[in-house]
Formats: C-alpha cells, structure tokens, sequence
C-alpha cells in the first residue's frame, strides 16, 4: 500500500511537471526576454538582433531587450548564457565567432558551443568587405598585394573579430604577403582607426561597413564571396584577382538558448523567428545590409553548429593560426 502510494505520489508529480511545463509554454513570454549579443552596439550582430526584437515585441506583445555583452571575442556573452536559466528568458544571438571559431583560436573557453545551448534557429549569412580608407593609395587587391609584397611587413591590418582575423590570415597566405596584424576589441574601433589612416586595410561584415562606405569614409576593394554581391556590383570578388581564385568566407548569425531550455518553448520561439524572417519588411533591411537569409528548425541548427566547428576548424589551421 506504501509503495503504490509513493508510485501514485511519483506519478502525480510527473504529470505536474508536464502540465507545467506545457502551461509555461502557452503563457510564454510573460515577462521582458533577454536576447544577448556577445558583440558591442553597432556591430553587425547587435544591428541584426535589434531588427528581430523589434518585431518578436510587436508580434509576442512582450519586451525583448537586447543586451550586449562584448568582449574576449564572444566569450564573454556566451559564458553568461550558457550558465543562465534555461527558461526562454536568456537568448543569445551568437555567430560563427562563439560558436565555430573560437574553440580553434583559444585553448579554453568558459563555455561549450554544444553542451551548454540548444539551437532555436539560423538567421542569415553575411560576406565581407575588404576595406580601406578614402585616403588610401591602395586602389583594388592587386595593387594591395604587390605593395605588401614590395615591402614585406610595411602594411598592417585591423581586425575586430575572429571572423576578420582568420579571413585576413587566409588572405595573406594565399596573397603570399606578410602584414603587420593588430587586433581590436571591436569591428567599429578597427575601422575608426582605418579611417583615420592608422591600419592600412580591413575585413568588416557589410552591415557594419555599409553606414561608412555610404558616407565616402572609406572605400571597398573586395568582397569575400565568388560572385560580385548584387547589393555592391561595382566591387569585385577577391577572387577575381590572379592568384585569389576560389577565395571565399563568409560569416552567420543564429539563435541559440541554454541548455535544457524546455523543447515547447524553443519551437515557440523558432515559429516565431520563421515568420518574423519571413516578413518582407524584415527581408528587406537584412538583405539590404548584403545579408543572406536562412532559417532553420531547432535540429537544423544544433547540427549546423556542429558542422561549422569542423569547418571554421579546419580554415584556422590551413591559416596557420595558433590558438592562444
């Protein structure tokens, strides 16, 4: 008669969970939901995030607040989600940085790209820009690579994330030149300093990059893509350039959650990136900014994740960068 009671106390508290769970999941969000961004305001990450908010706040008639929590290349951000609660409350929009590169790059992270999060979504791809300033007499990537290889170390190049360090490391090697690197804490500052003539050349994503090429601060000799870009069709690929072909990176963004964040409430949210990507109002200013969209389902990401761990592993190397 013990052991039934117990069994019918067990089962009981089962079905409670469940109703419970379930229940958080028709009356989610009932409270402001956190989407960090591991990268400072005015990144291409942090301009993403707030076009996406904006319209989970009118369509989930809840506050989503972007929260951006920069530096260690992603790390800090990330760390700070994995070790949230896993109740939908803590998002965080990571990218190809935090969530591919970085275990090549460092020996340690605090955090695991797969243990410690649960896919909700992709989001979109992003090329790069191969910048320099107005000012400069760097005029296309030929003419880059003939002065770098002239003079071997008398060039230098900025850049703000991992995304721009391993791309410019592979151009170097494929160049066959040898530039000075100097790391940044962030994308804008690296390109502060282009602008102001301090850093000869950078690799910026376009959404960051766009606002300063408009306003004629700096000017665009490449794109990191096979094909001319539709937004931009007077730059030319990289591997347009002689001894460039088949050059090509380009960088993603997605939507992640802690670890053991209940399944219901993650399909939520991913129904609700679907239709927001699928907007045309929101389609318009991504692709605007030369992004490419790509939803996913929850799975597709978890193994997207997955796949571009050994991907951006495997460019690291053949960059002959080290981790730290």
């Amino acid at each position: 008669m013990i052991k039934f009671s117990l069994y019918l106390k067990s089962t009981f508290a089962v079905i409670g969970l469940i109703a419970h769970i379930a229940a958080s999941a028709q009356e989610y969000p009932n409270r402001p939901v956190k989407i960090v961004v591991s990268f400072p305001a005015g990144s291409g990450s942090d301009i993403y995030t707030r076009i996406i908010a904006e319209d989970f706040r009118i369509e989930m008639n809840h506050s989503f607040v972007v929260e951006n929590r920069a530096g260690a290349s992603g790390q800090i951000g990330s760390a700070y989600v994995a070790k949230s609660a896993p109740d939908g409350y803590t998002l965080l929009m990571t990218s190809n940085t935090a969530h591919a590169a970085n275990p090549s790059l460092f020996k340690k992270l605090p955090y695991d790209p797969v243990a410690d999060f649960t896919g909700i979504g992709r989001v979109l791809y992003m090329p790069y820009l191969l910048v320099v300033s107005k000012n400069s007499p760097i005029t296309s990537v030929k003419d880059l690579i003939e002065r770098a290889r002239t003079k071997p170390n008398s060039l230098n190049y900025a850049y703000g994330n991992s995304s721009a360090q391993v791309l410019s490391a592979a151009f170097g090697r494929q160049a066959q030149i040898i530039s000075v690197a100097i790391p940044y804490k962030s994308v804008p500052s690296a390109l502060t300093d282009l602008i102001g003539g301090s850093v000869d050349y950078a690799f910026s994503d376009v959404s960051t990059v766009m606002p300063l090429l408009q306003a004629g601060n700096i000017r665009a000799i490449g794109f990191s893509l096979l094909q001319r870009s539709p937004q931009l069709p007077n730059v030319p690929s990289i591997a347009e350039t002689q001894g460039m072909e088949g050059f090509e990176l380009t960088s993603w963004v997605g939507l992640v959650a802690p670890a053991g964040t209940p399944e219901n409430i993650v399909n939520k949210i991913n129904a609700q990136l679907r239709k927001t990507l699928a907007k045309p109002q929101v389609r318009d200013k991504l692709i605007g900014m030369g992004a490419e969209v790509v939803p996913s389902s929850p799975i597709e990401m978890d193994d997207f994740i997955k796949q571009q761990l050994v991907n951006w592993g495997t460019k690291i190397r053949a960059a002959g960068i080290l981790p730290e």
